[in-house]
């Protein structure tokens, strides 16, 4: 390797890293120090704390008594906490599958059809209508809907009652029976505009000679979807899934505002399950334990969808090669 000096000289690698040599790595950490520094504070210490408090038996004042696995043996025969993780499944599909699959079909709608015959402007205007919820505080989303779906004088109520179906007309919230379906609906709503915006943003790489070839050659959209689209933005998908599913299994700020885990437990989740216990029932200790397994399931989740994505990436650079 050869470096060419202002006199045109010729200088050799060597002596050109002996005139300007590295900055040492020991330099790189100083910045990265404060970061470090907050997320032991505010992660690392707190999960450690959490994890020993697990260990315990404790009302939250006096001294904590040292019970050992007592905590995790009981919530292997708690039907509160495994109802909880199955309502979990059901706000994965609320907040992951149907959010991703509707996303998906509504970013293609909007990149090819109503960006070619409406322009720019429309399909921004649009994006940002899709995305206002993601900015919304989730207190201000969960009293807003709280009062749609309220029974006596809720707008959805009243507008089954103007169109004639108010027969229809149900205490969302209330009922066991709804209350669950309720809160998932409300959570694809506030949901939907992530992936959406992850997903228009991957549209914009796709090659669009291979949807001109495509057409050219007879296949329909959906065709052209399936078969261009949906390959060519794998990873947004991947990341879309992985990210969400995550934020469905630590859901707890629209459980609490609009239910409450109620009625009768119908919309509990471990998030708001570990609330509860450690601090309307004030056992801490076992509410510690509660968000200690949630908290190694979302870590195991995550380094799992992070392993096949990584596997993914290094196949179809393989491929390529």
């Amino acid at each position: 390797m050869t470096v060419t000096a202002e006199r045109g000289g010729r200088v050799t690698g060597r002596q050109a890293e002996a005139g300007h040599p590295r900055r040492p790595r020991t330099s790189y950490a100083l910045f990265l120090l404060p970061g470090a520094v907050a997320f032991t504070a505010v992660i690392v210490v707190p999960f450690l704390m959490n994890t020993g408090l697990g260990f315990t038996d404790w009302q939250g004042v006096g001294t904590p008594s040292w019970t050992g696995l007592a905590n995790y043996r009981a919530l292997l025969d708690d039907s509160e906490f495994w109802a909880s993780f199955r309502h979990s499944l059901f706000m994965v599909l609320a907040m992951a599958l149907l959010p991703t699959a509707i996303g998906l079909v509504l970013a293609a709608a909007l990149f090819d059809y109503i960006g070619r015959h409406f322009g720019s402007r429309i399909v921004a205007v649009l994006r940002a209508c899709y995305y206002l919820p993601q900015v919304l505080p989730i207190a201000v989303a969960g009293i807003v809907w709280s009062w749609i779906l309220a029974p006596d004088n809720g707008s959805l109520n009243a507008l089954l009652e103007a169109v004639g179906l108010g027969s229809w007309q149900q205490d969302w919230l209330g009922d066991p029976d709804f209350a669950l379906y309720s809160v998932m609906g409300v959570m694809v709503w506030v949901q939907l505009g992530f992936p959406l915006v992850v997903f228009m943003a991957g549209l914009q790489r796709v090659d669009p000679e291979l949807h001109e070839a495509a057409e050219l050659d007879g296949a329909g959209w959906w065709r052209r979807f399936w078969h261009i689209t949906l390959p060519q933005i794998r990873p947004e998908i991947s990341v879309v899934l992985l990210w969400c599913t995550i934020a469905a299994l630590k859901v707890f700020g629209a459980v609490y505002v609009l239910t409450k885990g109620g009625p009768g437990g119908a919309t509990d989740v471990p998030s708001y399950f570990s609330f509860a216990t450690f601090f309307e029932k004030t056992q801490v200790g076992y509410g510690a334990a509660v968000s200690t397994v949630l908290t190694v399931i979302i870590l195991a989740l995550a380094l799992v969808g992070l392993r096949f994505q990584t596997r993914a990436e290094d196949a179809e650079e393989g491929a390529r090669a």
